[in-house]
């Protein structure tokens, strides 16, 4: 072979050397297989020990949560173990997670993906540990909706489940794959293979890896029971390239950063019904304009102040500019102890230009615990969720106190459906025999046709409490 032959030959085998190398993933382990060096364990004293390549935390009563962290911390990554649970035990491993002085005396805080034997089968759904709770949980769906309807149509507008594949991918008392991809904003899940969450947030950019042995109290059944990590390896670079592709009709996103719209929320229809800074699309439901007095807009959240109490009687009602037919529109709204307040819609301003509050279909937004309209009405109709003075929502609703929460109102032709944090609560139809007779026996028996409008404005309501609205959005339906 001649020398410029050989040089051409070196030449294609260097590249295609580099071409190949450039298509494998550089992944980095983060655990030697025979000891916890690069670890640190923080927090509880729960034990850690290195036994055939594997880290095994055992439980221990009368400590908080226990976490082995790493020493290094991570920015985007994907992330992939393999882990196992002894029944009983509830684990998890953080990511982008932190643990500093001036928060709770160190306490470790931040995302985790969520390992779950039990019934409830959330493994692989995301929990901010310490500071907001659930972001992404699989479902909540055990609870039965109250269904109002005239016919036994079993039609779901909306799915009842964040993710009931993911909820059977968990193996138990097998070994299981988790894989993690932190890449800017977005974070995805997956066990053994199954898409799990899918989550848009950013409040924390980076932070250390950390395995955790839950508390257990005192329960002396659960002592000693562990649950094992091995096989643990990171990839920080090119992460572009090896991220899994999006797949559209994959599961459903959550998008936990306020008043924006991810991608995927865009190409769905999504739109933002407020923008998070100004009074833009909404106006006085008794005036030409936005309210002078008693609402605000203050980092990010529209608040309705705190006023006599009365019903519209502060600064009034807001409705929308425009008119909604079919839709489902989501709010994230925080109530302060003993609020009152709502969200409308099929409103109609028109109906009612004397005092107290605009006309309309109403989800209640109630502190049931300390306001004393939760003891009014019929079968707690007047509750939190409920259709007010019409249909009661389910006693055991997931409300969160103290936190932002989800109301989310379905509406297709006149097929309507009241949701909380993810949860169906009501359904029932209008314009029918069955709904004029529930509207004959309720305060809005006097109003012509309640209820049974085409349209109408999206409507939150000043009742004279102090209530917090963020993350306004709508989809219309066609």
């Amino acid at each position: 072979m001649s020398s410029m032959k050989k040089q051409v030959f070196l030449f294609i085998m260097m590249t295609a050397f580099i071409a190949a190398s450039a298509q494998e993933p550089h992944w980095q382990d983060l655990f030697n297989g025979k000891n916890l060096k690069g670890w640190t364990k923080l927090n509880g004293t729960a034990e850690y020990k290195v036994q055939d390549n594997t880290i095994i935390g055992i439980s221990k009563m009368g400590t908080p949560n226990t976490f082995l962290a790493t020493d290094k911390m991570y920015d985007d990554f994907i992330l992939e173990f393999e882990f196992k649970v002894d029944e009983g035990l509830n684990s998890g491993v953080q990511f982008r997670s932190n643990s500093v002085k001036n928060y709770r005396d160190g306490r470790v805080h931040g995302y985790q993906f969520e390992i779950d034997p039990s019934e409830r089968a959330w493994t692989g759904g995301i929990y901010d540990e310490a500071r907001r709770g659930w972001l992404y949980p699989l479902t909540y769906n055990k609870m039965k909706a109250v269904v109002v309807k005239s016919d036994d149509s079993g039609e779901c507008l909306y799915p009842s489940t964040y993710n009931p594949l993911a909820q059977k991918a968990f193996k138990k008392n097998e070994w299981n794959k988790g894989r993690i991809e932190a890449i800017g904003n977005s974070i995805r899940t997956w066990v053994n293979g199954i898409p799990c969450a899918d989550l848009i947030d950013d409040m924390t950019k980076s932070g250390f890896i950390a395995l955790q042995v839950h508390s257990i109290g005192n329960n002396e059944t659960l002592a000693g029971k562990t649950v094992s990590w091995r096989n643990i390896r990171i990839l920080t670079e090119n992460l572009e390239q090896f991220k899994t592709p999006e797949d559209p009709n994959s599961i459903s996103q959550i998008n936990a950063i306020p008043n924006t719209l991810s991608e995927k929320e865009e190409r769905e229809g999504w739109k933002l019904l407020w923008d998070g800074k100004t009074t833009a699309g909404w106006k006085g439901a008794k005036l030409s304009g936005f309210p002078e007095k008693g609402w605000i807009v203050e980092d990010g959240i529209l608040k309705v102040l705190k006023g006599s109490g009365g019903e519209s009687a502060n600064g009034g009602d807001i409705i929308t500019t425009k008119k909604f037919k079919n839709f489902i529109l989501k709010v994230d709204f925080k109530i302060t102890k003993g609020a009152n307040s709502g969200i409308k819609y099929f409103v109609d301003p028109d109906l009612n230009k004397g005092e107290g509050s605009a006309i309309g279909c109403e989800f209640q937004i109630l502190d049931d615990n300390n306001h004393p309209d939760a003891k009014l009405g019929v079968k707690g109709n007047r509750k939190l969720g409920s259709l007010y003075d019409l249909i009661p929502a389910p006693e055991n609703k997931p409300f969160f106190n103290g936190f932002f929460n989800t109301a989310m109102i379905v509406v297709k032709g006149n097929h309507v459906e009241h949701w909380l944090n993810g949860v169906k609560l009501l359904e029932y139809e209008r314009n029918n025999p069955m709904w004029n007779a529930l509207v004959a026996y309720s305060k809005y028996k006097d109003w012509p046709n309640f209820g049974n409008l085409r349209e109408g404005h999206i409507l939150l309501q000043d009742h004279g409490d102090e209530v917090w609205f963020r993350n306004i959005k709508i989809k219309e339906l066609f």
